[in-house]
């Protein structure tokens, strides 16, 4: 059996493989629907290349990563002595969230892979920094625990999610000058 600092470490390192697929996934979800605009030949030969990014994305990194990451967080869970904690019962709560997000990028990655495009890439481009709010949310919970009152935190994550707003309007106004 593997120690638990082993199964920690490689909790860690599978969370970061599943994260790195929920931050790029929009990505290609934005690339594809601005792809989607463009005229032939050009729509047809990018939509095809994005299609593909995002099937390899999607079910040899992210869904992987993601189930490996569950399996391993449940063994830590139950290892660990951290059920009966508070500030894991919310950390909980953010994961189960967090695989609600998730399985909203699979619906979106099943419409466009069917050619329905039912988002702008602006809404893409907003719910793709729902998944910073959840990292930095799960990873100040675990690292300050109960250190970091409730109020304060959630104060704390207002003003990210403002600036994720700020920084997406920011953007949306450089573009229209170009």
């Amino acid at each position: 059996m593997l120690d638990y600092n082993y199964i920690k470490a490689l909790h860690i390192i599978f969370v970061v493989n599943w994260f790195a697929g929920l931050f790029y996934m929009p990505r290609l979800f934005i690339y594809t629907t601005e792809a989607n605009e463009k005229p032939e030949p050009d729509r047809s030969i990018l939509i095809a290349q994005l299609k593909i990014m995002q099937s390899r994305l999607w079910y040899i990194i992210t869904w992987p990563a993601c189930i490996i990451t569950v399996v391993l967080g449940t063994t830590l869970l139950f290892t660990s002595g951290f059920l009966s904690q508070g500030w894991m019962h919310l950390k909980l709560l953010l994961v189960v969230l967090l695989l609600g997000y998730h399985f909203s990028l699979q619906y979106i990655f099943k419409q466009q892979q069917n050619n329905l495009f039912n988002y702008t890439s602006t809404q893409l481009r907003i719910w793709n920094e729902l998944a910073t709010v959840f990292l930095f949310s799960i990873v100040f919970l675990v690292v300050i625990k109960s250190k970091l009152s409730l109020l304060t935190g959630f104060i704390s994550l207002m003003v990210l999610v403002i600036l994720l707003m700020a920084g997406i309007k920011l953007y949306k106004q450089f573009r229209k000058e170009e």
